[in-house]
């Protein structure tokens, strides 16, 4: 299951855990988001033992989307140690997230 990342708890639930973490910044009215969600909730679920997995809204959250310089969606985060380890842009097969996400496990 995906989390629901938002300004006020992204330091706690991201940058500060042991384990790798993938966020997925996202809106309600892209396209492209809806289709990457699915399986985003699926990739959670799939490495909820390994892994960390969730949302953030960048139009309810613009202090983290700012931070990070999201300027396209959907924009997916891989953070290792609390630092970003890997990037992807677009909507992409659940293939290429699962590879990116198993070569920080």
């Amino acid at each position: 299951m995906a989390l629901e990342f938002t300004d006020s708890n992204f330091d706690e639930l991201v940058l500060q855990s042991d384990k790798p973490v993938i966020v997925d910044f996202w809106a309600e009215w892209c396209g492209p988001c809806r289709m990457v969600g699915p399986i985003v909730q699926e990739i959670g679920e799939d490495f909820s033992e390994n892994a960390v997995v969730g949302k953030l809204d960048v139009d309810s959250n613009p202090d983290v989307t700012m931070k990070f310089g999201i300027r396209n969606i959907p924009t997916i985060l891989f953070f290792k140690n609390g630092e970003v380890a890997d990037k992807q842009v677009g909507a992409v097969p659940k293939s290429v997230l699962v590879q990116k996400l198993e070569s920080l496990l």
